[in-house]
């Protein structure tokens, strides 16, 4: 066989699994729609359309979302079957009670974000591929099993009661473990695409300090308790405004962590240029072009999250803006990023002054995600120390 012909076969077959892949996301959503199509409202038959077309999209060229959400998929319903209609169902099974119950996954996905951490730098300072390669099959598992808790944990609201059920997004608990998953799995899209190991022990450092504020704050507050959602929060704009607004926090914490790694590898190639950080760091270049790609990609989203929110307060509160600490920090946040944007794209910043800025930004960021809800007053302060 020509290298022609093996070239057509490999197109082929990748066009096939593209296809595929579209077919079963439209299937996942007509089984959703043939099931509970008559509880959904006109909004919630748009989240519905949006997501499939998005996970369709995003596994179309990435092979390890597809594995991801199958996994999900099938552990997630795996667990709903065992738990039946009895949430004491774990006392009983052991997959339930070790694995797959909501707060067992959680555990897992924290304790493989760590160890995923120790062998992203372990591999990175030993030049070892293997175990750098470890540590993204840990990332990948961290991060499946992590929304497998969530999955888990939205029926288990529902098992509790029907007035208590809600998608799990909705305290500090939950939002810090979907901020994990999604920080992760941006990281590995930019992995993948860039074909470096190298950035996973610096991103992963803050998937890790979340985690071991999520333990905390757990067994410090019982936070783990599934409690009924407060009026202000049942509505379908959760849904959509509180993951859009974590692709703009993961994003941003990410393009941080990448300025830490840029800053230090700049001042190492200046210092020792031979030396070991010097040289098994990716080009400094790269790490440019990532953080402005992560910044980007987190200003999209935290746009269309502002806007969302300003819709969801009209309805729930009566206006669009009421310069609640939450809202201005917002503000805050999203003027510093577009800033930061406009400076990169207009007048041509770059380089160390750009990755300072990055680092710099994760701390405004930071705030407006944590420290309004716990420290600040105000409409939005659903978690509290």
């Amino acid at each position: 066989m020509t290298n022609y012909e093996t070239m057509m076969n490999r197109d082929s077959s990748s066009t096939a699994v593209q296809w595929s892949w579209w077919l079963l996301m439209m299937l996942a959503a007509s089984v959703l729609f043939s099931m509970y199509g008559s509880l959904f409202d006109i909004y919630e038959i748009g989240i519905v359309i949006f997501t499939a077309a998005g996970m369709a999209l995003l596994g179309q060229n990435w092979p390890g979302f597809r594995i991801h959400i199958v996994a999900v998929t099938a552990l997630s319903l795996i667990a709903i079957k065992l738990y039946g209609a009895d949430l004491a169902a774990p006392e009983t099974s052991f997959f339930l009670n070790y694995i797959l119950a909501s707060q067992s996954a959680i555990m897992w996905m924290s304790a493989l974000f760590v160890m995923a951490t120790f062998a992203y730098f372990i591999g990175l300072f030993s030049r070892s591929e293997f175990t750098e390669k470890v540590g993204s099959a840990m990332t990948w598992l961290a991060t499946t099993l992590g929304m497998v808790g969530l999955m888990v944990r939205w029926r288990e609201s529902y098992l509790i009661g029907a007035d208590v059920g809600h998608i799990p997004v909705s305290n500090l608990y939950e939002v810090f473990i979907l901020f994990a998953v999604i920080t992760a799995l941006i990281y590995l899209f930019y992995e993948r695409r860039y074909q470096t190991r190298a950035l996973g022990g610096f991103v992963l450092l803050v998937i890790s300090a979340a985690v071991a504020f999520q333990l905390w704050y757990t067994f410090g507050r019982n936070a783990a308790d599934i409690q009924p959602l407060v009026p202000a929060l049942q509505s379908y704009w959760m849904k959509i405004h509180v993951p859009a607004n974590f692709v703009g926090y993961g994003a941003f914490s990410m393009a941080a962590m990448i300025g830490s790694a840029y800053l230090l590898t700049s001042w190492a190639r200046k210092v020792k240029p031979d030396g070991l950080m010097s040289t098994v760091m990716p080009d400094l270049i790269v790490m440019e072009d990532l953080i402005y790609k992560s910044i980007a990609l987190g200003f999209a989203f935290f746009t269309v999250a502002t806007v969302l929110g300003a819709l969801w307060a009209a309805e729930a509160w009566g206006g669009y803006w009421s310069w609640d600490p939450k809202e201005t920090w917002a503000l805050i946040v999203w003027l510093n990023y577009a800033a930061w944007l406009h400076m990169r794209m207009i007048k041509g910043w770059h380089g160390r002054p750009m990755a300072w800025w990055a680092v710099i930004g994760l701390f405004v960021t930071l705030f407006a995600f944590l420290g309004v809800n716990m420290f600040l007053g105000g409409l939005h302060s659903y978690g509290e120390l």
